[in-house]
């Protein structure tokens, strides 16, 4: 199934960019070659799209419900969460902090050895992001990491503080050979998280670690779940493809579209009903082939309805001193949100139509 209408692509020149940041220095560990130089680009706006810069590889962002926050991944080394006021456009370092708030809750997590080792807080990196809603603004945080450790991290937010908290409870290391990428809360307990780029894994506490049926070959990369549970939106990066796969039915149903663009990661709306998915072309719009051209790849952003999976590009653009190729595309009010892996910074524009 395949409708691509109403592309919006507006190609403008390599330009500084950038607007401000709340984010920490730039360290010489942060300077890699296929990555923007944090800090390096100016944070001005390019045409109607302005940033929150100096932050480590924005990988993927996450809303709090309810709330004008939401919370930014950092996943290269150096990297941090970051709470991110929507409406001050600044943001703060949540996690690592010197003195962490730690509660482990070893029954839920029966497999993590214990909390994170942040004596060097500059070998955190974040990921993948999954925000489950709880009870009186309570939520659960799930942060993929690489790092001292592969696996699953969990937080408690707490999103009636002013401003909100966090608090590390648990963790779920990856099995031997695991790399982890995105990550979602499955419906009465536990997670599943995307593996090695070719299939889903979930996670119980009763039963540790297991495939997912019908995820092999899914060339697996950024993961969404429906509200009601019963399916999973699985980004095919390498296959410019997604795939849209039933929980708990038998025959299992798996379909698959065709985006014309790898797709990096896939966020719904807060209601739903509609599905984002971000991800990147090569310097001239066009599917990329090795060898790869980073820094100079287009951002890409689709909106998909998740019942028919019919989709519209409503957004591409060139890449821009300090964001580049778009890693996340989420709507918050009536803009738009962009992370990106290779930038040092988050990008938001008028919700295009």
């Amino acid at each position: 199934m395949k409708a691509l209408s109403s592309m919006l692509f507006v190609l403008l020149p390599l330009v500084s960019t950038v607007l401000q940041a709340g984010g920490q220095a730039p360290s010489t560990s942060q300077q890699e070659p296929g990555y923007a130089t944090v800090g390096a680009a100016p944070c001005k706006p390019v045409g109607e799209i302005q940033f929150i810069c100096t932050l480590v590889s924005p990988e993927d962002l996450a809303i709090v419900p309810g709330t004008e926050w939401l919370i930014a991944s950092g996943n290269r080394e150096g990297g941090r969460l970051h709470l991110v006021s929507v409406p001050k456009k600044t943001a703060t370092v949540l996690f690592p902090t010197p003195k962490p708030n730690v509660r482990f809750d070893r029954k839920a997590y029966p497999i993590c050895p214990g909390p994170l080792d942040i004596d060097k807080p500059d070998a955190f990196r974040a990921h993948g992001l999954y925000l489950k809603p709880g009870e009186r603004a309570v939520h659960t945080l799930y942060v993929v990491h690489h790092g001292t450790r592969e696996s699953i991290e969990v937080f408690e937010l707490n999103a009636g503080a002013a401003p909100p908290s966090l608090t590390w409870v648990g963790c779920a290391p990856a099995p031997p050979k695991q790399v982890f990428n995105g990550v979602v809360a499955l419906p009465g307990g536990g997670f599943a998280a995307t593996s090695n780029a070719t299939d889903v894994r979930q996670y119980l506490p009763a039963t540790g670690w297991s495939l997912v049926p019908g995820s092999e070959g899914s060339a697996a990369n950024g993961l969404e779940i429906s509200k009601d549970g019963q399916w999973l939106y699985i980004a095919g990066w390498a296959e410019e493809k997604l795939t849209r796969l039933s929980r708990g039915r038998t025959p299992i149903q798996k379909d698959v579209i065709t985006l014309g663009f790898r797709p990096d990661n896939v966020r719904l709306s807060l209601d739903g009903s509609v599905l984002f998915a971000a991800g990147h072309t090569d310097k001239d719009g066009r599917s990329i082939v090795e060898p790869r051209e980073p820094l100079r790849e287009t951002s890409n952003v689709a909106r998909i309805d998740p019942k028919t999976l019919e989709f519209r590009r409503i957004f591409q653009h060139a890449a821009m001193d300090g964001f580049v190729a778009t890693t996340t595309g989420i709507q918050i009010g009536n803009e738009l949100w962009l992370g990106s892996q290779r930038g040092d910074r988050i990008a938001f524009l008028p919700m295009p139509k």
